[in-house]
């Protein structure tokens, strides 16, 4: 098995996702992973890198994703738990999440993209943004389409946590990757 090397899976990231909004999802997604692991105890490197790597194949292969990069990500040797975990956030597939990490990976995945959208309308981005705004958002079916409501919803009940906290844990994570997250330009992440 691979070791967890952040190098490495940035530059598979790279390597497969020419798209700067989607490097950049992927970066989004590791923070939120990042923290989560911290509130549940787990390994802030398996999770943080589950995040960063639950899209990478999207791009060349959506009609296949998640299940071209989950084959791509065992032949690299990453843990059995990753792959499973990626192979599983997609609600298109109608597979069981059985682990905290899959589960997790599910309810970071639509809302930290959503919460990015609402920071990239107002003037201060991150900075002072509540739940409340996000919520709100997310009641109004014109902004961001493209997010599943019933997603975000489904994730909330799988992980077991307040739609509220759940919020305030995203915006916390991602507040620090405001610059990143919110300009145009080369996004880094190596």
């Amino acid at each position: 098995m691979a070791t967890l090397d952040r190098d490495r899976a940035w530059d598979l990231l790279c390597r497969y996702t020419e798209s700067e909004r989607l490097r950049k999802h992927g970066l989004a997604v590791e923070a939120v992973m990042r923290a989560y692991a911290g509130v549940y105890g787990e390994d802030p490197e398996l999770w943080g890198l589950t995040g960063l790597l639950h899209d990478f194949d999207y791009e060349r292969w959506p009609d296949q994703h998640p299940a071209s990069g989950s084959a791509i990500l065992r032949a690299e040797g990453y843990p059995e738990e990753m792959v499973e975990a990626i192979r599983r956030h997609g609600n298109h597939l109608g597979l069981q999440r059985e682990t905290l990490l899959a589960r997790c990976l599910n309810a970071c995945d639509e809302i930290t993209g959503f919460v990015v959208a609402v920071a990239r309308v107002r003037p201060g981005g991150f900075e002072g943004l509540e739940p409340k705004a996000v919520v709100k958002k997310l009641k109004d079916k014109a902004f961001a389409r493209g997010v599943s409501r019933e997603d975000v919803q489904q994730g909330l009940e799988e992980i077991g946590v307040e739609r509220d906290v759940h919020i305030a844990r995203v915006i916390e994570a991602l507040t620090p990757l405001g610059a990143t997250l919110l300009t145009d330009g080369a996004g880094g992440g190596g």
